[in-house]
């Protein structure tokens, strides 16, 4: 075990190194130059004048922010003695699994690949790419032949290896007390209990303030949301990152939102991010990859038929296209569990200096993939904002919807913490659905893995979505998906078939997310 001392003086020491390489850290040292010719700063107190300065002129504030930002997004640091690979995930048996989950992915690319005889990356046509430069607007009216191509998997071939997970420490004839546990998940993981889920959202209780309900016994809702505009303003007034997600728990402004998630997530869009946004763009011109079908295929699957997100489609394929060209994306492997996967050019298979990653930012398209954009949309209409804001939240937070971790906002965790709940508070209808095949989890698995894209009304979902920004966690997502079946709890104690349960639980757009968190967290009798 780490020290707390040991501990801080390692996040001190890799914070201060990461921002050292930032542009961030150059801004600051030509601000601190440019300072120098000012008249209040003295000679005899140099440092504490120039820090006065930075401090009233705001750069203090961003560099605030960006330290908050650092604590999190990455892990506590591990203790000297521990393998690298740790960080990325501690137990053993769960790497292996998603080492042999990958293998399954590339096998399946790699399969296409030959079937199909298209190579994984060519450089595009002049002809080719004068076109696509002139259509980049409107790539949505293009029509490809994609008849061939398939989504490498789908939510629920990654549950099914998520049901054969075991701890090999356990032999088969052992009945350790999880063993109780009667869900799909068979793993020995650490998931809270109610009484825990209470305090760490103790701002949803049935006492705070909350926007996206519609009646307080406490505080009628339009005085409500008018303190919680001007408080808002305030907040982004003062450009303080924490004071932000700290906000966001009981709920953003609609007209707010997309600032604070901007600054709670530290993306400020600068001229060099505008930059890099158009070398990805350039990227994509010159170089056809094979996901680049995968892309177009899976919005064309799933975005383009839905009624919120299909005037998205230019959007999405503009915003995905760049992120598969983004190599910045791969810093986050260094804290999740997956390993991007490797290419090597034709004739030198197995040499690592011929060895590069394919696609560039290690990231597989899967079906579903583009939902974690399309609701995004709706906040950010410039393209290379929308693309840093798709880009954090995805290295914050949706990674690791699809890939195998113990992480408590893993989604082996979400799916333990949510059968638990519901075989401790609703026993009955569990057991129930249990018995008719209508394992739950087989129903909200999709709901989770998507984080909810696509299955709420697109008001809902953000409101969804503010919450896991205030805590930083995508624990909410199975609480919710327990209180969407304790909501329909009536109508499924009287189904006899999993496809009479999918149905009862098949629109969900109609829900109001707030008031059935509420109730299943602080109206449940623990």
């Amino acid at each position: 075990m780490l020290d707390p001392d040991s501990g801080l003086s390692l996040t001190i020491a890799r914070i201060v190194q990461r921002l050292q390489g930032s542009s961030l850290h150059s801004q600051l040292e030509r601000q601190a130059r440019v300072s120098l010719h000012k008249p209040e700063i003295k000679l005899e107190s140099l440092k504490e004048d120039i820090k006065d300065f930075l401090k009233t002129s705001g750069w203090e504030k961003k560099l605030q922010n960006a330290v908050y930002s650092e604590l999190n997004v990455f892990p506590s640091p591990c203790h000297p003695a521990a393998p690298p690979e740790h960080m990325k995930e501690p137990l053993a048996y769960m790497r292996k699994a998603q080492g042999s989950w990958e293998k399954r992915i590339l096998k399946s690319l790699n399969s296409m690949c030959t079937e199909l005889s298209i190579p994984l990356a060519q450089k595009r046509p002049a002809s080719e790419q004068k076109e696509l430069l002139n259509k980049w607007n409107e790539m949505g009216t293009d029509e490809p032949d994609l008849s061939l191509f398939r989504p490498v998997y789908a939510p629920k071939d990654f549950l099914e290896v998520l049901m054969n997970l075991r701890n090999p420490n356990y032999e088969n004839g052992e009945q350790p007390s999880f063993r109780n546990h009667l869900g799909l998940i068979q793993v020995p993981l650490k998931v809270k209990d109610i009484p825990e889920l209470k305090e760490d959202f103790s701002e949803l209780g049935l006492n705070t303030g909350q926007l996206g309900i519609d009646d307080s016994a406490q505080v009628p809702p339009e005085f409500f949301e008018n303190e919680h505009v001007r408080v808002g303003q305030k907040v982004l007034a003062e450009q303080d990152s924490a004071a932000a997600q700290q906000y966001v728990r009981q709920g953003c402004p609609t007209a707010l939102r997309a600032d604070l998630w901007a600054l709670i997530l530290n993306i400020s869009n600068q001229p060099e991010d505008i930059l890099y946004y158009e070398q990805l763009k350039s990227n994509v011109i010159q170089y056809d990859l094979l996901v680049d079908s995968l892309i177009y295929k899976d919005v064309k699957l799933t975005a383009s038929n839905d009624d919120y997100y299909f005037v998205f489609e230019d959007y999405l394929y503009q915003v995905l296209l760049c992120f598969s060209r983004d190599t910045s994306v791969l810093e986050h492997f260094t804290y999740s569990s997956a390993t991007p996967p490797k290419s090597y050019i034709r004739g030198k298979l197995g040499i690592e200096e011929y060895a590069v990653f394919y696609p560039p930012n290690g990231v597989i398209p899967f079906h579903g993939f583009s939902m974690y954009v399309a609701p995004l949309c709706f906040l950010y209409h410039e393209p290379s904002k929308l693309y840093q804001i798709f880009r954090e939240m995805y290295v914050r937070f949706f990674f690791r919807l699809h890939s195998i971790s113990s992480h408590p906002s893993g989604i082996v965790s979400l799916c333990l913490l949510f059968e638990t709940l519901l075989q401790t508070h609703l026993p009955q209808l569990f057991y129930h659905l249990r018995e008719i095949g209508a394992q739950p989890l087989r129903i909200s698995f999709k709901w989770m893995v998507r984080a909810f894209s696509g299955y709420l009304a697109t008001d809902q979902l953000l409101l969804l979505w503010d919450r896991i920004l205030g805590y930083n966690s995508l624990e909410i997502l199975a609480v919710l998906a327990a209180a969407v079946f304790a909501f329909r709890a009536v109508n499924l104690m009287e189904v006899t078939s999993l496809a009479a349960a999918e149905a009862v639980l098949a629109d969900l757009s109609t829900l109001k997310v707030m008031p059935l968190l509420q109730i299943f967290l602080f109206a449940t009798v623990t």
